[in-house]
């Protein structure tokens, strides 16, 4: 009897002690849960890119130069590649950014970057439509809060010296320099935090 008496009294302290511990233990992994959570919606930041300024303003060439634009951005392995990538159909003039409206598209794309391009044609020939195959690919990059980054460019001729081949293919090698370019500018200055950039 006294033996019975015992195992029940040792078993009626283990309980309460085997109870808080598989509480304690469900709470490091609710945390664990909550963590992952908060890690999973801070790699998913928003880059907008607006329509790129385009120099000289000829209506025929627009389209297809947002179209290489466009696929050069989305296939590029950039340096800001934690960042989803987002097409706003707007057109801001490179030369005089409205600062209020970068921060109002990035408020209401929930975006924390946002880059306003130019491509620029050269001109070549005495034709009023005659333009080479090089481009000039420039970008600003500002934040949320309307604060300039950083500016680039990159000239195709001038870094890669083509002679021949596509415009097309000229706007997705200037678009992809420029976009590195503005990734290394931003990393030397430290001025905005890309996060973790290595995959």
């Amino acid at each position: 009897m006294a033996v019975f008496l015992l195992r029940q009294i040792t078993m009626k302290k283990i309980y309460p002690l085997l109870f808080s511990f598989l509480f304690i233990l469900s709470g490091f992994q609710l945390i664990d849960a909550q963590i992952g959570v908060l890690q999973r919606e801070t790699k998913k930041q928003n880059i907008i890119y607006f329509n790129p300024e385009i120099f000289p303003d000829v209506e025929e060439i627009k389209e297809p130069t947002y179209n290489a634009f466009y696929a050069a951005i989305s296939e590029k392995n950039s340096p800001i590649r934690n960042y989803k990538v987002l097409r706003v159909d707007a057109n801001i003039p490179y030369d005089s950014v409205d600062v209020d409206a970068i921060k109002e598209y990035c408020k209401n794309n929930n975006a924390q970057l946002a880059v306003v391009p130019k491509v620029k044609y050269f001109k070549v020939g005495f034709g009023k439509y005659v333009f080479s195959n090089q481009v000039i690919i420039s970008m600003k990059l500002y934040d949320s809060l309307g604060n300039f980054l950083t500016e680039t460019d990159y000239d195709t001729y001038k870094k890669n010296a083509r002679i021949l081949g596509s415009a097309e293919n000229s706007i997705k090698i200037g678009t992809s320099g420029a976009v590195n370019r503005m990734g290394k500018n931003l990393r030397k200055s430290k001025s905005f935090f890309l996060g973790s950039t290595e995959n």
